[in-house]
């Protein structure tokens, strides 16, 4: 009798009381990832339309300088005033990048709205994260994480096909302006939610976080210095066989002051993975560049090394959606292992996955093979980056939780910068005939930071 008690008083998700947030998160994640991968396919034919080839490469970059800045004012921003302005602001830049780029006369205003676009990505990533751990209690939080993964199968599988027959039939415009139709509903839904965190009371500030308030506010300036920073690097990288000597100083400039910035923007304790949040913030960085290091050259390596059409190469892309829902539905069912347990299994999952995938490089393997290892990492993936954002909430409270949030974000962003700014410069001089030694530093550099990760993350705990 205690038992059937006792869950029936386990709070559930998709209940009564929850359900809305659940629908209105998910269609704003759903959201997101189908305009993420909807940007991809219809580029090319909006750059030709415009005649402006020479841009590609800038509109492209322009929401991933702007999406660092946005982190770092939305963190600020949501602990101060709670989600809901940070949210707010987030969907209507969201709106006008839409707008902007659907009614685009010129590629300035696609580019407009690129920049736009990655900050309302900012903003609505921060502002998520908060709301969530405001309106759900914690038990609810690594399945809520869960189905943050599992939003971005449909539009990884299906994102880039619904384009290509959108953009061909109607017009590439109705991409963008469509998108908009999903956000009108996924607001109403969220609305309950926001009225609950808006009712709630505002968290006593204590000396401490003053404090740490003020430190947050001075970064600010750096955090600008590294978006700058990874636009020009990105800028330079495609650039870069034509111009080797000015864009080789550019990007050694750029990741000069990245590393620079990183040092001021990060949590102290960070670069040496200090007990608590820093090793949280280390190891997400650690993982990010490992896992997306590797996407991100898979689909050149089965091209030019294995014979893959571009069709059949981007079969990684639905790998890795796949099996990184997979990982974190795993790690959102009621198994009982301690969080930092399942952090590692990921991170073991994810350095053994690319060790495997690297023989598509090193060796004459089996293609399958190598693929394979590639699902085993995005498993891993799954595993650890929803572990580590569960661990993000956990050990963050109500006046620091955006700040954390952003800290986490940012530092995969900037990682994940510095390492394709690396690969892309060893790539780039080696561009005429890479052979496949190149892909196999790329590869194993990968799984080497994946380990790193795993030895680091036992230190994920509470100080």
């Amino acid at each position: 009798m205690t038992t059937t008690a006792a869950a029936e008083a386990r709070p559930k998700l998709f209940t009564g009381q929850h359900l809305p947030l659940v629908l209105g998160v998910i269609g704003l994640v759903t959201l997101g990832a189908f305009e993420n991968r909807a940007v991809g396919t219809a580029l090319p034919t909006m750059v030709r339309e415009f005649d402006a080839l020479g841009s590609f490469g800038l509109a492209n970059a322009a929401p991933n300088a702007s999406y660092l800045i946005s982190l770092a004012i939305a963190g600020l921003w949501s602990d101060r005033r709670g989600p809901i302005p940070t949210l707010r602001a987030g969907a209507i830049s969201f709106t006008l990048a839409q707008l902007l780029v659907g009614t685009a006369t010129a590629m300035p205003m696609v580019i407009a709205g690129r920049l736009l676009s990655g900050l309302a990505e900012g903003l609505l990533d921060v502002s998520l994260m908060v709301l969530v751990a405001r309106a759900l209690p914690a038990v609810l939080r690594p399945r809520m994480f869960s189905l943050f993964a599992a939003m971005w199968i449909l539009p990884s599988v299906l994102g880039p096909v619904l384009t290509g027959v959108v953009t061909e039939q109607f017009g590439w415009r109705w991409v963008f302006l469509g998108a908009l139709v999903l956000l009108v509903p996924s607001w109403l839904l969220l609305r309950p939610a926001m009225r609950q965190s808006a009712d709630a009371p505002a968290p006593e500030r204590t000396a401490e976080d003053a404090a740490e308030l003020q430190a947050w506010r001075a970064a600010l300036p750096w955090a600008l210095a590294a978006s700058v920073a990874l636009f020009s690097m990105t800028l330079a990288g495609d650039h870069l066989e034509a111009h080797p000597v000015l864009g080789g100083t550019a990007v050694l400039v750029a990741l000069a002051v990245l590393g620079r910035a990183a040092v001021r923007v990060m949590p102290a304790g960070t670069f040496a993975a200090r007990r608590g949040f820093p090793a949280v913030v280390a190891v997400r960085g650690l993982g990010g560049a490992a896992f997306a290091g590797v996407g991100a050259y898979l689909p050149l390596l089965l091209t030019l090394e294995h014979n893959f059409s571009p069709s059949r190469a981007g079969v990684t892309l639905s790998i890795t959606g796949v099996c990184w829902a997979f990982g974190s539905w795993l790690q959102g069912r009621e198994h009982g292992i301690e969080r930092v347990v399942v952090l590692r299994t990921g991170l073991a999952f994810m350095t053994l996955g690319l060790a495997v995938t690297s023989l598509l490089a090193w060796t004459d393997a089996t293609t399958w093979i190598g693929l394979i290892g590639w699902g085993f990492a995005g498993i891993g993936m799954g595993l650890s980056s929803s572990s580590l954002s569960v661990l993000t909430l956990d050990l963050s409270d109500q006046s620091n939780s955006g700040r954390n949030t952003s800290a986490g974000q940012m530092a995969a962003t900037m990682s994940i910068a510095t390492g394709l700014a690396i690969s892309g410069t060893l790539l780039a001089f080696n561009a005429d005939d890479p052979q496949p030694w190149v892909f196999g530093v790329i590869v194993t550099a990968g799984s080497v930071l994946a380990l790193l990760g795993f030895l680091a993350a036992p230190r994920a705990r509470r100080a």
